[in-house]
């Protein structure tokens, strides 16, 4: 999990940056909370929406349907979105924007939005065409009406990511202009539409009939994401026209860089396509079961490991043109104080969700058709992503570094050998070993969690080992990290016994109670220590919700 790092190492290295490259090494604690802020009201309406749809749909074979689903077009997403388009598009485009060659930036970035209109558009219409051939790839399991109403909610659904991708390319400008906050809370229109669906629909119509109205929320939810970026965008982006020769070259750079990011992205997102393949062998249930888990294990991985990761891309990516000794030492000192900042807020994570985790899942999700017993199922398979919840928000850190690098290879190679050992590890765990334990079937469902988890540790050292022998040591001292856990274990354990002793005060009082208890504790703990790292978190706070606070400067 960690080393001892040689003194040499976590000083400054002795390289001052060179005057030019001052925002670069500055600190990102602005603008990760400003991501952070963005993303908290994003995931909160996230949760809200799923709160409201596991309240009319619970663990039904509807929910299987819908979750199901909606991983399909998501490929889309995932393959072409966010993630993909930061990693091979800000590099260059943040590189152009640090020379200093606005008029040049503006025309790449129409560019790249042109050709990803054009692409996407042919992926959308393919993926309707195709659905039915994908639900028998993603889901075997569904037959029948199951199958049916999956289809149905698929081809709705695709238009709408295919607007999520193109969401992408808005905050790709935004990000690499460091204006962060529209982008990260665009999302919440997206989850607003999908509420307004539920809320209104719900009472109206059956399970299935309920499905449909959301998946055409989504789509309109989508468009509206999109809508809230444009103005900021377009007054960003001055020169409204495309020279195709004159960008050729950095084009070029983008896609050559965008190829290796797609498959490492495909290769990735294969573990959660092959998860729901198994869970959709498993009995009715599991399938959402596993995605009503994901949605909270993504929480903490938004909040504290791509908020962190997001706002350092395009400091490090405006550091490229440094000496190498410079632009190992701006990396080294990013890092390791981004890996501490992603370990404080995260470690608590982690340990909330192994020892608390049915209190966090009855708290959002039981109600109506959501019962006590499926909180518990879920309890499971979100404990199981407590394991691997560390590794991979350092991991996206550490992925950020070596993109700001122009090395889109490397990721890929780890990538690939954290697939390899999610599937083969998944199948063993979700399918043979619950009949080996001689429990129900269903709980193999966390083993595809866990096997993921224990996957990730693999990847983020393998990650950690090729970087470190490129710019020197970078990580978490030990000592640092055995804080955090015994605070963090200290505190749970008082929510575990809290928790004894309530259990006739009803899943919402009983959460507010021992989770707000628990998080005070943890905090308490860390003042009482003195770690730097609370006043950091509480000055980011400060400074979002201040009205005397700085705003994070513009890049341009």
């Amino acid at each position: 999990m960690s080393e001892v790092a040689p003194k040499q190492e976590r000083d400054e290295a002795g390289v001052k940056p060179r005057p030019e490259l001052a925002r670069a090494s500055g600190s990102g604690a602005n603008a990760a909370g400003t991501i952070a802020a963005g993303v908290l009201l994003s995931r909160i309406a996230g949760l809200v929406r799923d709160s409201i749809f596991a309240h009319y749909l619970g663990d039904s074979a509807t929910a299987d349907a819908f979750k199901a689903g909606f991983r399909i077009p998501n490929i889309l997403q995932n393959l072409f979105g966010e993630g993909v388009l930061s990693a091979s598009f800000i590099p260059v485009y943040g590189k152009l924007l640090g020379e200093g060659d606005d008029e040049t930036a503006d025309m790449l970035a129409w560019g790249v939005g042109a050709i990803m209109t054009v692409g996407v558009t042919v992926l959308v219409a393919i993926g309707v065409l195709v659905t039915p051939y994908l639900i028998d790839v993603i889901a075997p399991g569904f037959e029948g009406d199951k199958r049916d109403l999956t289809i149905q909610i698929v081809r709705i659904l695709f238009p709408g990511a295919g607007l999520l991708v193109m969401s992408a390319w808005f905050l790709g400008v935004l990000n690499s202009h460091h204006k962060f906050f529209v982008s990260y809370t665009a999302p919440v229109a997206w989850n607003v539409a999908m509420i307004a669906a539920l809320l209104y629909y719900g009472p109206r119509r059956s399970q299935d009939g309920l499905a449909i109205a959301i998946s055409w929320g989504s789509v309109v939810g989508s468009a509206l994401q999109i809508a809230v970026q444009v103005p900021q965008t377009l007054a960003l982006l001055r020169k409204h026209r495309i020279d195709f020769a004159r960008v050729a070259a950095p084009l070029r750079a983008v896609f050559h860089n965008l190829t290796p990011v797609v498959i490492s992205r495909g290769v990735i997102n294969l573990t959660t396509y092959v998860d729901n393949v198994l869970a959709s062998l498993l009995p009715t249930g599991a399938v959402a079961a596993l995605n009503y888990g994901q949605l909270l294990y993504m929480v903490p991985i938004s909040l504290f490991g791509y908020s962190v990761a997001a706002s350092e891309l395009p400091a490090m990516s405006r550091a490229a043109g440094a000496m190498p000794e410079q632009m190992s030492a701006i990396l080294r000192t990013r890092l390791n104080r981004g890996l501490r900042q992603i370990a404080f807020m995260v470690v608590p994570s982690s340990a909330a969700f192994l020892i608390l985790g049915d209190v966090i899942v009855a708290m959002i999700y039981q109600s109506g058709a959501f019962t006590r017993a499926d909180a518990v199922y879920v309890w499971a398979v979100l404990a199981g992503s407590g394991i691997g919840l560390l590794a991979a928000t350092m991991g996206r850190l550490y992925n950020s570094a070596f993109y700001a690098l122009f090395d889109t290879r490397t990721p890929l190679r780890f990538a690939i050998i954290r697939v390899v050992l999610t599937v083969i590890s998944g199948y063993l765990c979700a399918i043979p070993l619950p009949h080996m334990l001689g429990i129900a079937q269903k709980w193999g469902v966390a083993g595809l969690t866990v096997s993921a988890g224990v996957s990730g540790w693999v990847e983020f050292v393998l990650l950690r080992w090729a970087l470190n022998k490129r710019i020197g040591w970078t990580g978490l001292e030990r000592s640092f990290l055995a804080k955090l856990w015994a605070l963090a274990l200290g505190a749970a354990a008082v929510g575990f016994f809290m928790k004894l002793h309530m259990a006739g005060y009803g899943p919402r009082i009983q959460g507010l109670v021992i989770l707000s208890t628990y998080g005070g504790l943890y905090f308490f703990g860390a003042w009482m220590l003195a770690l730097p790292e609370l006043k950091q978190f509480t000055d980011q706070i400060t400074r979002r919700f201040s009205p005397r606070a700085p705003s994070t400067p513009s890049d341009r």
